[in-house]
């Protein structure tokens, strides 16, 4: 992660997000299903085997605890800023009460991370949320609430899919260790997280990763993120710089020395 200013302003639900830099990385795990909107700058979303990138004007949609590696910058002069409605479990319930609607089967397919078409009514929303973050007093409950059954509304409206996805409240069960870990290592996270997404406490999924891989599982996520550098660095002739966060690293020293130290040599001797 590079060093970075970030202003988040909360209105109940509601957030804004304003990153002064022009590079800031994280790995975005969502424990909330999230609508985010962009305002200005750039923001690339790397899952595997997808990349999304969405500039001023784009909305996507994230599902709860769903894993991504976020990339923002700034473009056209303008940092990144983004507003974001958090869809509550307790905002969803409170909306099908309110309509008298039949909460959707929590046997639904949970979705994955969804770039929305254009669409006026998310248009309307988003432009009507921007000036409350001038205001120096807290949004009243009422209004952030009547905000928040507006975007519900309207997922309604424009997806029902994943509206009714929004119904499933259930918590990541115990899954399968092998197929979670070889399409996500390349997020750094603590390993207490990736125990929480695969339904184990850390205990357990210290002991299930050890039967299954036969190692810790710090030694196997730096060499399979070093083996993933590697390739990038090799196939695609990209460079380091380009590629430490993308793999996994929190940094390009720890990531060239970790590199030299596997490989016998520096990355940046690759290219050259």
């Amino acid at each position: 992660m590079i060093s970075h200013t970030t202003r988040s302003v909360a209105k109940a639900n509601i957030f804004l997000t304003c990153t002064e830099e022009s590079y800031y990385s994280n790995e975005l795990i969502v424990q909330k299903n999230t609508l985010i909107r962009m305002i200005s700058g750039e923001m690339k979303i790397i899952l595997p085997g997808i990349t999304y990138v969405l500039g001023a004007g784009d909305t996507i949609f994230f599902p709860r605890n769903e894993l991504a590696k976020v990339l923002k910058t700034a473009k056209d002069g303008r940092p990144y800023s983004s507003v974001a409605i958090y869809l509550t479990p307790e905002a969803m319930q409170g909306y099908f009460v309110k309509h008298h609607l039949k909460t959707p089967s929590s046997t639904m397919p949970k979705l994955g991370i969804k770039q929305m078409e254009k669409h006026p009514l998310l248009d309307s929303l988003f432009s009507s949320l921007v000036p409350y973050f001038d205001l120096k007093n807290e949004l009243p409950e009422s209004l952030a609430e009547a905000k928040t059954d507006e975007a519900i509304s309207i997922l309604k409206l424009i997806d029902e899919e994943l509206f009714n996805s929004l119904g499933n409240f259930e918590e990541p069960g115990k899954i399968n260790l092998t197929d979670f870990m070889e399409k996500n290592f390349m997020f750094n996270m603590p390993l207490e997280r990736f125990g929480y997404l695969t339904g184990r406490s850390l205990a357990t999924f210290n002991r299930d990763f050890r039967k299954v891989f036969h190692t810790t599982p710090q030694r196997w996520l730096i060499q399979k993120r070093l083996e993933l550098a590697h390739r990038q660095l090799v196939e695609y002739k990209r460079r380091p710089v380009d590629v430490y966060l993308e793999t996994g690293f929190e940094n390009l020293s720890h990531f060239s020395f970790a590199f030299k130290k596997q490989f016998g040599y520096a990355p940046t001797e690759l290219n050259t």
